[in-house]
């Protein structure tokens, strides 16, 4: 069943991203998002089943929107490399600009129960879809050797990126995210132009 969505949605949205971010997921109750979204406490069930499913809808949300950007994106570049960079470079920008949501996404969203894991999964599969197109695309256009493993060259470029983050994140985010968007490219582009393993 489709999800209620509407402005009180997007409220609680913001004000879950916030209150997880300052206190961590569990110790947010449902009535501390309530408060800072400015609603009662049953209104949140109107919307969501439990803090599991607020969790795991915030990042549905704003992977969603991340997604749709970037292909917007992606389609205004011409070579494999400017879209590897532009991918890096979104990811990148859009964590820098949130501190709230880089510590919900880095640290938050990597819970120990097991079906909160694959749902979260679930969400990050339309974000490698993004990777594997750019993947395929190089592959067919020979950039990438045929011989290139997708699956590890995807698993590859999304942990390098997803290390920078955390790694910035882990460090009180003391510096500039987005400048190392071009050496993550740079190495990421060049591995995978080299591999030859099957």
């Amino acid at each position: 069943m489709a999800k209620k969505k509407g402005q009180k949605f997007n409220q609680i949205i913001d004000a879950a991203v916030s209150v997880i971010a300052e206190n961590g997921y569990h110790n947010s109750q449902v009535s501390k998002i309530a408060k800072k979204a400015g609603v009662a406490d049953g209104t949140i069930y109107l919307y969501f089943k439990n803090k599991e499913d607020i969790l795991v809808s915030l990042f549905e949300e704003k992977m969603g929107v991340f997604v749709q950007k970037s292909k917007e994106r992606l389609a205004e570049q011409e070579t494999i490399e400017d879209k590897l960079y532009t991918l890096i470079e979104m990811h990148l920008c859009q964590l820098e600009a949130d501190h709230d949501l880089a510590i919900v996404t880095q640290l938050e969203l990597r819970q120990s129960n097991i079906a909160l894991r694959n749902e979260i999964n679930e969400v990050l599969k339309a974000y490698y879809g993004l990777i594997d197109h750019i993947i395929d695309e190089g592959v067919e256009q020979g950039v990438f050797p045929h011989s290139l493993n997708k699956r590890v060259a995807r698993q590859m470029t999304f942990g390098a990126i997803d290390e920078v983050v955390t790694n910035w994140v882990m460090k009180d985010m003391r510096y500039d995210l987005v400048e190392l968007a071009h050496p993550l490219k740079e190495m990421i582009f060049h591995g995978l132009k080299q591999s030859k393993t099957g």
